[in-house]
């Protein structure tokens, strides 16, 4: 065995995997294959196979089992396809391997996580942060500033919050108190007390519903941040960027590149203010750190390069184009389910999420019933509605009602 070759690059085998991943994608969407069909050994494989062959055997697994994030008729989460320069980028930074941690090891990825939070901090109104894997670590963070730097002794958030935020509350060991929302989601502004002593969340793009609190509300809290995980990348539209009016006034923020900026699984960015006193509180240092660890992780890797990547190649005007055009999607889909008389609208979509339903009908087997087109649910004030995400460019809101129509001649009433 020749343990060295597996780690000089095989142009070949980089080649052959490249050229699966690319076929995979002309594969119907609906030929996913299900968890069950894997054919791989129960246990550890005593001998290995070697790196083409095991490429080969996870080339099905791998590509065909995964949903289709980018098909037409995919209007479900979430989470969006993501561009092709993220693939090679990511693909640089998985065979560099670079751990942010040490300067020694990432001189340049370092900087190149700098820059990308240098370029997008501004645009919410703070000065600086870092790169966490998701939006749940990132509302960790700010609230672990909030309680360490300014001393807060609870958390107030709507009952719409996601559920990071009393993962957090209960990590940090401060109660969370749930403030009532309205009939869309939205945080009852009147209803906050006294804040003098709290880090006030407001949520910018709920789950459910997409819904975005007041966030200019809450003036006098300790410590305001802001969940912008899922309508964050708003402010990049000059269309769309009223919607968060007040977000620039926030203490910190959270924003997660793999939504709207279309990123992969995981990159996020917690935002702050004033960054050097936020990141100073959350400091440690050691015999074996050249510079002060900051935030939760430890170990870091060079998630920055493919959003990096895809920042240089679209602008800001890409980005805002990508959103305007999300937002024009989830209309569109609002549009075709009011012209319909078989559904309901629950309301017009504020951004991007759609909750939408066939009366008398189960969402849930409508859901399961729909070829060609895939969607998620939701529960709601004690009733299930169809959820529908603008993450994807390439949805086709004409053919998903479609097949919600058609799913409801096989649905019992």
């Amino acid at each position: 065995m020749d343990l060295l070759s597996d780690f000089a690059p095989d142009p070949d085998g980089l080649s052959e995997a490249l050229g699966r991943l690319v076929a995979s994608f002309d594969a119907p969407a609906e030929a996913v294959t299900a968890p069950g069909d894997l054919d791989l050994p129960a246990g550890l494989p005593e001998r290995g196979v070697g790196s083409r062959e095991a490429l080969r055997v996870l080339a099905g697994p791998v590509l065909d089992g995964a949903a289709r994030l980018g098909a037409p008729g995919f209007f479900a989460h979430m989470d969006p396809p993501t561009p092709w320069v993220t693939w090679a980028a990511a693909q640089w930074t998985a065979a560099l391997n670079q751990n942010l941690l040490h300067p020694d090891t990432a001189p340049v990825a370092r900087e190149l996580e700098r820059r990308v939070v240098a370029w997008l901090a501004p645009a919410f109104g703070q000065d600086g942060g870092h790169l966490v894997p998701g939006s749940t670590v990132a509302n960790l963070t700010a609230l672990w500033v909030a309680r360490d730097l300014h001393g807060v002794r609870e958390v107030v958030a709507s009952k719409a919050a996601h559920v990071s935020v009393r993962k957090a509350a209960r990590l940090l060991g401060l109660p969370l108190r749930e403030v009532d929302v309205d009939a869309r989601q939205r945080m009852d502004a009147g209803a906050l007390g006294d804040l003098s002593r709290s880090a006030l969340v407001l949520t910018a793009g709920t789950t459910t519903t997409g819904a975005v609190d007041p966030l200019d509300c809450g003036k006098g809290a300790a410590w305001r941040h802001v969940d912008a995980a899922w309508a964050g990348p708003l402010v990049f539209s000059d269309r769309h960027r009223p919607l968060l009016a007040g977000v620039e006034r926030a203490d910190s923020v959270a924003v997660s590149a793999h939504k709207w900026l279309h990123q992969p699984k995981e990159s996020a960015l917690v935002l702050f203010a004033d960054s050097r006193r936020a990141h100073a509180t959350i400091s440690f240092t050691s015999g074996y750190l050249a510079e002060p660890n900051v935030g939760v992780l430890g170990s870091h890797g060079a998630a920055a390069v493919p959003l990096l990547a895809t920042l240089l190649a679209w602008g800001r005007d890409g980005v805002a184009a990508h959103i305007d055009h999300a937002m024009d999607l989830a209309d569109r889909l609002a549009d075709e389910i009011r012209d319909r008389d078989e559904l309901e609208l629950r309301h017009a979509p504020q951004t991007g999420v759609v909750l939408w339903r066939a009366p008398g009908r189960d969402p849930r087997a409508v859901r399961d019933r729909l070829t060609g087109a895939f969607v998620s649910v939701a529960d709601l004030d004690g009733q299930t509605w169809l959820r529908s995400v603008a993450a994807n460019p390439n949805a086709d809101p004409e053919r998903v009602v479609a097949a919600a129509i058609a799913a409801l001649e096989h649905t019992a009433t």
